[in-house]
């Protein structure tokens, strides 16, 4: 347990201001390359790292084949539509609709793994949802595709589904045996690789911008964001699943805001907390674990109960 708790806090920091890292690569470079940039950094030095450890390398064309499916979903497309979400919303924003990727994981979980989803996972997505209707209330009362805030909603709901069908794919590639660090390696180049087109047929601005702010934020999304982040994230998913992984995406959205409110200027409303509350409220209904309530509450856990907790893994 103090492996995976150790993980969860580096996930939900690192995570929890990426957001606002990703607001410093916008500019005169297009999201694409800077996407491309950051990826083919982080690509190097995974692969760097596995290399001088003398960690296998070679894998089938197969198995290559799953690395560019992950690449595509969780390391390209779906930063392409946080990147544009940016633009039109705030980092604080668009992070809380990324935090109901655990619901998401949890309906993937369903289709892909043939999991049972628990009357309390649909009840607390319910109340999830409705604290994401509360925050959004204003822009839905004037939904709309021309509008910024319309455009960024959209935008971060394709990215949240394009990550969550990344974890799919992640998670078929670890059960069957390929480690986290060349995996992640190699799905971030060829996500770097798929970006690199589009790059150079949007990019008619700057190249680079070899600016304190760009170069900053692009080593600080290449080093912690991906590298240590998704390490961290990928290896979690790995140990416990998909949909228990993703309970990490409850509290980095609280670090986004924060970070919002000091630099961004973001400014609560009564709706914003109330919505947020129900966002927490929700999460927290979806992850209640029985054995953990009896445990506070001093009951005991009845014979045999399949809820009791597994041994702790040291």
């Amino acid at each position: 347990m103090r492996v995976n708790a150790v993980l969860y806090v580096v996930t939900v920091l690192i995570w929890g201001s990426t957001w606002l890292a990703i607001k410093g690569q916008l500019g005169d470079v297009h999201p694409t390359a800077s996407i491309a940039y950051r990826f083919a950094l982080a690509a190097v030095i995974l692969l760097a790292w596995a290399r001088l450890r003398g960690l296998p390398m070679r894998y089938p064309l197969r198995v290559h084949g799953q690395f560019v499916l992950m690449g595509g979903l969780m390391f390209s497309t779906n930063f392409v539509c946080f990147y544009f979400a940016e633009q039109y919303l705030t980092t604080g924003l668009v992070s809380i609709v990324f935090a109901m990727s655990l619901l998401v994981n949890m309906v993937f979980a369903r289709v892909f793994f043939r999991r049972t989803i628990k009357a309390k996972m649909l009840v607390g997505g319910g109340i999830g949802l409705l604290g994401i209707g509360t925050v959004f209330w204003p822009e839905f009362q004037h939904f709309g595709l021309s509008s910024g805030s319309g455009q960024g909603i959209l935008l971060s709901v394709a990215g949240t589904l394009v990550f969550c069908l990344g974890n799919v794919v992640s998670g078929k590639t670890q059960a069957a045996g390929v480690p986290v660090v060349q995996g992640t390696g190699y799905a971030m180049a060829y996500g770097a690789l798929l970006m690199a087109p589009f790059a150079a047929f949007y990019g008619h601005g700057a190249l680079f911008q070899p600016t304190l702010k760009y170069t900053g934020s692009l080593l600080y999304l290449a080093v912690f964001g991906s590298v240590v982040g998704f390490g961290a994230y990928l290896t979690l998913l790995g140990r416990i699943g998909g949909e228990r992984a993703a309970y990490a995406m409850v509290l980095f959205p609280i670090v986004s805001l924060l970070l919002s409110t000091v630099f961004e200027n973001f400014t609560w409303t009564g709706r914003d907390l109330a919505g947020v509350a129900l966002i927490l409220l929700g999460n927290a209904v979806m992850l209640t674990n029985p054995a953990l309530l009896r445990r506070l509450t001093g009951k005991p856990a009845p014979a045999g109960d399949p809820a009791a907790p597994a041994p702790a893994d040291r």
